[in-house]
Order: C-alpha cells, then structure tokens, then sequence
C-alpha cells in the first residue's frame, strides 16, 4: 500500500518536481509540522508544569481519580511530551500517550458544553440597561446572554481539540520522521 507522502510522478503536472517533493518538501512540511504541534503541546502544558495540582478538581470531575496523582502526569505528559515530540524523541510513544489524552479532551468538549448563557441575569439586565459598562462589540457578542459567543467558543474547542488529537496520532502512526532524533537512535518504537 503506498504511503500518502508517495508521489506519483506519472499524474505530476511537472514530473520534474517529484524529487523536489519526495526528498525536500514533503520531509521539511512533516518536520515543520511536527515541531508545531510539540512546541504547541509544550507552551499549553507550561503554566499545568507550574501548578501540577491546579487541574486536580477537574481530571477527577471526568473520571480520573486520584486528581492529586494525574494532575501532574496530565502536566508532565503535556509539557514534556511536547517537547519529546518536537525533537523527534521517542515520537511515538510521547505521541500516542498525548493522543489518548488529547481525544479525552476533544470528548470532554462534546460531552460538556460551555451551556446557553455567559451572562447570569443580573448581567443581561446589565447589558440592558444602556449604560456604559460593555463597548459596541462587547454588547453584540453578548446579546441574549452571550448564547452566540458561547456557540463560537464551543466550536473553536471542538475543533481544536480534533485538530490537535490528529496532529499527534499522525506522529503516533509515522513516528519522528526526517531531522528527528529518533532517526539517530539504533531502535524506536
């Protein structure tokens, strides 16, 4: 079966650029990639790294008990696996164990929507009221409690969080790749 970084060189408008593809541009756009998504992974988990128990009252809210154990593991494999992943260390591993955590994220945010209103009622009043406590735009985001906002805010979580749960099964499935580190060791994952 062939590999989706294959060229097929006979359906090339240029056949000439398959090389550059096979050998410059497919490798680089894999590295490039693969830096992203780690450095990205590493910058979210770095204030979890800072407070490794500050997530403690939600991992146990989804079902993860004792909070004060994998509050810290969730920080450290974040953080830390963000980093393995970016260099190209022991990708696999870093990134599969990121992608379980990651699709429980995405499912968190499905299963648990930020809900109808950001205002409570004295807020809406508020925003009613006329008086200059929102600018323009505050007060089109919040019309009717800020259910629009909300919606927009729950999409960009949703997808997000697929994105990002993609973005490392991809380095789970094809591992480090060209300028990585694993490409040095003698055996990977």
């Amino acid at each position: 079966m062939p590999l989706p970084t294959d060229t097929d060189r006979d359906r090339l408008i240029i056949p000439a650029l398959g090389p550059f593809y096979e050998t410059v541009a497919q490798p680089l756009a894999f590295v490039a990639l693969r830096i992203a998504v780690g450095l990205m992974l590493a910058i979210e988990g770095w204030p979890k790294i800072m407070a490794p128990l500050a997530q403690v009252g939600f991992v146990e809210g989804i079902g993860f008990h004792p909070g004060w154990l994998w509050s810290p593991v969730l920080a450290g494999l974040q953080f830390f696996g963000g980093i393995l992943i970016a260099v190209g260390l022991f990708t696999r591993p870093a990134a599969l164990a990121n992608g379980v955590m990651l699709a429980i994220t995405w499912w968190f945010h499905v299963a648990h929507p930020y809900g109808d209103a950001f205002l409570t009622a004295a807020g809406i009043d508020a925003l009613n009221s006329g008086a200059d406590l929102f600018t323009p735009e505050a007060k089109a985001r919040l019309v009717g409690g800020g259910a629009a906002f909300l919606a927009q805010v729950q999409e960009k979580a949703e997808l997000a969080s697929m994105f990002w749960t993609g973005g490392v099964f991809l380095f789970a499935a094809f591992g480090g790749g060209w300028l990585s580190v694993d490409r040095r060791l003698r055996k990977v994952f």
